[in-house]
């Protein structure tokens, strides 16, 4: 019986790990948070859950019968932090643990040695700087749903919502829900970009009907409110002293440069801003699994990457939302297990793949917002490394290297590892430089979480010999 373990238990995760038992596999769930479901079906806790927790979760039958089905046949480990993975010669690589709260200090030490891996860690939102977005009421999209999801919290009373993609409607729905007032969505793509992304074939879109509905709910609710909804504009800038008291709308045009005089303030205590997602690759990276040109897992036709026994599902193989993820889950899961996957899993895949694709076409990040931040705009938040810093280096020393120019302005390398400002620092210096070598280069993190000296000195000290029996002459 093969020995399955997976990293990440939302929607990708929990798919993989329920077809991998469904093969006969032994399977281990690691997930960092208090519960199964990741970002996707972020909910309270059980304990604090009311009748109403549906409303707020699309697909959330689909969660509560994987969960199920999991909790009952795996091995699942909450509060699970892997710290790192060392590569293991031709076996699948040794997943390095500490379980308990991410603050606590009794932390358990756990190594796994399985048979296969599977790496579904998802993704997190990439915010693209403007003046301002570093003050106190400006929030990403993702954490304004997570604490509407996780702690039925409103960030504001009157919020604006700016960014690209479908992401921006349901995060409008759960602020509306939490009793705040949505003064506006502002999607950076244009109508002519929207229409050339979605319209075209539309026969493709068949197979995702269920986005269409999903879509439906989400026009109904932003109607009922009277939330305006513009394209082709977005949040330039962020005024306030203590903390945002307004933002500068400014339009675009297609390749998402800022259109002069198309500027307009509106009053705010809060913006959500979001502009896509980049793939939480760190743990696949150390394991020595190869990404592609745009920082995505290189996956076959069975999810499996580069390093043998190892898999990959969901977000890190490319943004496409957690269907696409299920879908690549299933099939990592059973392909992990030595099961060929369902033929009705690859037609999904495939299905919600072309949905991905054009989602990208219509909202995927265009070079011009570099026009949006001035060089006082600050890039990176953890070092306080301006952008003109950055520009003014790069020009200087003609580095195409993220190593070079990471040492000599500080960017990447605050509390947070680049996590926040690393693709726009990679976007910023081929603009300079007119090339980048080893793209996706700021996802190289040997410890992927914080780790305390004491456990990792614990970690590394060695087990004491085990007490000799004592000899037949010493003891007649």
């Amino acid at each position: 019986m093969a020995e399955v373990l997976i990293i990440g238990g939302g929607p990708a995760g929990m798919a993989a790990a329920a077809a991998a038992l469904e093969a006969g596999a032994r399977v281990t769930v690691l997930e960092a948070g208090y519960d199964l479901g990741g970002q996707y079906w972020r909910h309270l806790a059980d304990g604090r859950s009311g009748a109403n927790e549906a409303a707020l979760h699309h697909g959330w039958d689909t969660f509560l019968e994987l969960r199920r089905t999991i909790t009952e046949g795996c091995d699942v480990v909450l509060g699970a932090h892997v710290w790192a993975v060392d590569r293991n010669d031709d076996a699948p690589p040794l997943v390095h643990v500490m379980v308990g709260a991410p603050d606590g200090t009794d932390r358990e030490p756990r190594t796994y040695a399985p048979d296969r891996l599977v790496v579904a860690t998802g993704g997190q939102e990439r915010t693209l700087p403007f003046p301002g977005w570093d003050l106190p009421g400006v929030f990403t999209a993702g954490a304004a749903q997570a604490l509407a999801k996780g702690e039925r919290v409103a960030v504001g009373q009157r919020v604006l919502v700016a960014g690209a993609g479908p992401f921006l409607l349901p995060v409008v729905t759960s602020l509306i829900q939490t009793g705040a007032t949505v003064v506006g969505v502002a999607e950076a793509s244009g109508p002519r970009r929207l229409a050339r992304g979605w319209l075209p074939r539309p026969w493709e879109l068949l197979g995702t009907r269920s986005k269409a509905t999903e879509l439906g709910g989400y026009v109904q609710a932003m109607a009922r409110h009277r939330v305006p909804y513009w394209t082709g504009r977005t949040v330039v800038e962020a005024h306030g002293t203590d903390r945002v008291r307004a933002v500068t709308l400014a339009g675009l045009d297609d390749d998402w440069t800022r259109v002069p005089g198309s500027e307009r303030v509106i009053e705010v205590d809060a913006v959500c801003v979001s502009h896509g997602f980049v793939p939480r690759t760190e743990l696949a990276t150390a394991a020595g699994c190869a990404v592609d040109e745009n920082g995505f897992v290189v996956v076959d036709h069975e999810q499996r990457t580069t390093v043998p026994g190892v898999f990959s599902a969901g977000e890190l193989t490319g943004i496409g939302g957690a269907d696409l993820s299920l879908a690549e889950g299933e099939i990592a899961g059973s392909a992990a297990a030595g099961r060929p996957p369902r033929p009705q899993a690859l037609e999904k895949r495939r299905r919600y793949a072309t949905f991905a694709s054009r989602m990208h076409a219509a909202h995927g990040i265009r070079p011009g917002w570099q026009t949006w931040a001035t060089p006082e705009t600050v890039l990176c938040r953890c070092e306080d490394v301006t952008v003109g810093e950055v520009r003014d280096i790069a020009a200087k020393t003609g580095a195409r290297g993220l190593r070079s120019l990471k040492l000599t302005t500080r960017a990447g390398l605050g509390p947070c590892q680049g996590r926040t400002c690393g693709r726009n620092l990679e976007d910023i210096l081929v603009v300079e430089t007119g090339g980048l070598m080893q793209a996706g280069r700021t996802s190289h993190r040997p410890i992927a979480t914080p780790v305390r000296l004491g456990e990792l000195a614990a970690t590394l000290t060695p087990a004491p010999a085990p007490e000799r029996a004592p000899d037949r002459e010493d003891h007649p």
